[in-house]
């Protein structure tokens, strides 16, 4: 599949400033990251970030840009006659190890400013955290212990075994990266001695095991907010594991779980909840309480109330968090047949199944139109 020109991304015109390309992207990019897109339409939101993000990291380099307009995709694709800028099948793919790493938190390595050693986005984390349904509908400030990395003591980060220092790394010079030639094509791999630091450690700290760093925990502090759904997530930007050789860290994904409640059931804004009523108090009509979030409430029964009968109690849902309105609140009607009857009660029961057959049909209209459509099915 062919790739979409980079200004039509952008909407723009061919030759547009740095400005316009800055604010075309950041437009984009507001509109379709992966954060504010979730469930359905996701996927095709990131595909198009990632569009955008291309877009703009070859139309903001200026050696990029200039060869693209030029010679179009083939300026800066490495399967073709132009590379950008001159920097062939080695810039291209920085570029876009850049793009994905930013994108999916992934280890595109990146080069620290002035060259020396590769450094590498962390990887993100994802804590589970389960909540109540009134959690959920008015939110919660809670905290929570996730892992996190500190300076080991011992070798104050080093790395190295207290009276010792690492050494740089003879296969790589320091750099951290090495270059195979094929031809005319410079590939850049990580250093396979010292994987990217620059530096080898003869001697290994015996309390980090040469990492520099020890696992602990910290707190952090969540403001979950009202009306947030089963599934959502929370982005803590920065609390994810460290990177690698002193590469920025990724974030931490909080994913909402909501408890199984003892009466509501939640669907999007909507609750919905059971009522059972003894047919007598559904026969002779009154008023009942039924339970809100918020407290309870009273409805009104009409007399000869039937099982099933749904009852709407508007703005006692939950107020979502993209919602201008909360939900309502469906009450679902049960009738209950009373069991353990003492002989008074038979003889009572009795007597009011007499008087109600002896009354006609007048009594049961539910019954007598479904015997007539039994009837109708057996002639």
């Amino acid at each position: 599949m062919s790739k979409r020109d980079y200004y039509e991304v952008l909407g723009l015109k061919k030759g547009a400033s740095d400005d316009d390309i800055k604010k075309a992207y950041r437009k984009l990019a507001m509109k379709h990251h992966p954060d504010r897109n979730q469930g359905e339409g996701a996927k095709a939101a990131e595909e198009k970030f990632k569009e955008a993000k291309e877009a703009y990291e070859m139309l903001s380099d200026p050696q990029k840009k200039a060869a693209y307009d030029q010679y179009g995709h083939a300026g800066v694709d490495p399967n073709m006659g132009h590379g950008a800028g001159g920097e062939g099948f080695g810039g291209f793919a920085e570029a876009f190890g850049d793009i994905f790493g930013d994108i999916f938190g992934g280890q595109g390595g990146q080069r620290r400013p002035g060259g020396g050693k590769q450094v590498y986005r962390g990887n993100d984390l994802s804590y589970a955290m389960e909540i109540t349904l009134e959690e959920a509908a008015t939110g919660k400030d809670t905290q929570i212990r996730v892992p996190s990395w500190e300076n080991c003591e011992t070798c104050k980060g080093s790395g190295a075994k207290p009276g010792t220092s690492p050494k740089t790394c003879p296969t790589c010079s320091g750099a951290g990266t090495v270059h195979m030639r094929q031809g005319f094509f410079s590939i850049q791999q990580t250093c396979p001695n010292c994987h990217g630091t620059g530096k080898i450690i003869p001697e290994p700290c015996p309390t980090c095991s040469g990492q520099g760093r020890i696992k602990k925990t910290k707190t952090l502090e969540v403001k979950i907010p009202a009306g947030i759904n089963e599934g959502m997530r929370i982005r803590s930007s920065g609390n994810g594991e460290p990177g690698p050789n002193g590469g920025p860290p990724g974030d931490l994904y909080i994913e909402i779980r909501i408890r199984q409640h003892d009466i509501f059931e939640r669907d999007g804004d909507d609750l919905h909840c059971t009522v059972p009523v003894p047919m007598t108090q559904a026969a002779l009509g009154g008023s009942i309480e039924v339970p809100t979030l918020t407290g309870k409430v009273e409805i009104e029964l009409p007399e000869g109330t039937q099982h099933g009968k749904t009852f709407r109690l508007r703005g006692k849902g939950i107020k979502g968090i993209r919602s201008s309105y909360p939900g309502d609140l469906y009450c679902h009607i049960t009738l209950e047949t009373p069991i353990k009857l003492t002989e008074h009660q038979r003889k009572l029961l009795k007597e009011l199944d007499e008087s109600l057959r002896k009354g006609g049909d007048k009594h049961s209209p539910n019954s007598k139109s479904w015997t007539d459509r039994v009837k109708d099915l057996f002639k």
